[in-house]
């Protein structure tokens, strides 16, 4: 009886696979555990590390490999993966990043035994960079210790549970359409868990999670159309999963990212198509009177009309200057 199954899930992370999987291998428990590897078919020897721990380990390692990358930032892969546990919980995590305590999993099964009707549970975990941005913990001192799903939506974008530090019950994800076309996994799965009971906070740094990039580079997506449009079907979806119980906050963070994609990349030259987004996030932010007036301004008003203004408006100035 296999009471955890662990889901490794990776792409071409050669270097660090196998800090993940020995990490797994380390745990203590008073119970068995599964550990399933999914592989998006990399590239760059990630896979053969991967078979020489599942030949080393055959009663704990199964590598799950497929012949083609599934796509979809990992989320086929993660799906795929999880197909094949047997656990009563699953606790997944990305092949980059690596669980630091020897309990966790014993901590977070008695968590979750004690406590029938939760759906989770997540720990923290202390964020590090690859750039050399200074290292972190997640989750602050006054983490709240029962999430619902009213916590997990807002104005702004929420995230809290890095994916190494959560532990859910087998048998109670699902996938809507909205979900599979996400380019973010985490977000929507945490919200779905929430529909099924509370995530509770098990205290204690167990786990590292790895930013490749911690600069404003990391932030390059951000002005780029095609994830602005993405974050929005997500969270659109998200509001109707939650049956818009939430959608006056939703309705907001969807705002933000109209107001965005008034900056993107792709619609620096095209006056029309920031006009129409600079309408629709009006009406859905409905922001001060005095941000309106400046999305009014720069992305509404052509540019022709706003010199005929400014032509207008300095012609007295003018006038009179020339009269002297």
């Amino acid at each position: 009886m296999i009471k955890v199954s662990v889901a490794i899930l990776t792409y071409n992370q050669k270097e660090f696979i196998g800090k993940a999987i020995e990490s797994a291998l380390s745990q203590k428990t008073n119970f068995d555990i599964e550990i399933l590897v999914g592989d998006d078919c990399s590239t760059d020897g990630a896979q053969e590390t991967i078979l020489a721990y599942q030949e080393k380990y055959p009663d704990k390692v199964k590598a799950v490999l497929h012949s083609k990358n599934l796509g979809q930032n990992g989320l086929f892969n993660t799906i795929e993966t999880l197909k094949l546990a047997k656990g009563t919980y699953i606790a997944p995590m990305d092949g980059d990043d690596y669980w630091t305590d020897d309990q966790k999993l014993q901590r977070q099964v008695d968590f979750m035994e004690a406590h029938p009707d939760f759906s989770a549970c997540f720990h923290n975990a202390l964020i590090t960079y690859e750039d050399g941005t200074p290292s972190h913990e997640l989750n602050a001192p006054d983490q709240k210790e029962v999430i619902t799903a009213a916590d997990l939506v807002g104005e702004d974008e929420i995230w809290f549970m890095a994916t190494s530090a959560v532990m859910f019950k087998n048998g109670i994800m699902h996938y809507p359409e909205w979900f599979l076309k996400s380019s973010s996994g985490d977000i929507p799965r945490y919200v779905i868990l929430a529909k099924h009971g509370p995530i509770g906070y098990v205290p204690g740094v167990m786990s590292v999670y790895r930013k490749n990039r911690g600069g404003a580079s990391f932030k390059d997506h951000y002005r780029d159309a095609r994830f602005l449009y993405n974050r929005i079907a997500m969270y659109e979806g998200i509001d109707k999963e939650l049956e818009y119980r939430h959608h006056s906050l939703l309705r907001l963070n969807i705002a933000r990212y109209y107001r965005m994609l008034l900056d993107a990349r792709q619609y620096q030259k095209s006056y029309f198509r920031r006009a129409r987004l600079a309408l629709k996030y009006l009406q859905l932010g409905q922001p001060p009177r005095e941000i309106s007036k400046e999305i009014i301004r720069d992305y509404v008003l052509p540019k022709w009309m706003m010199n005929v203004y400014s032509f207008f408006a300095l012609l007295p100035h003018r006038l009179k200057e020339s009269s002297r």
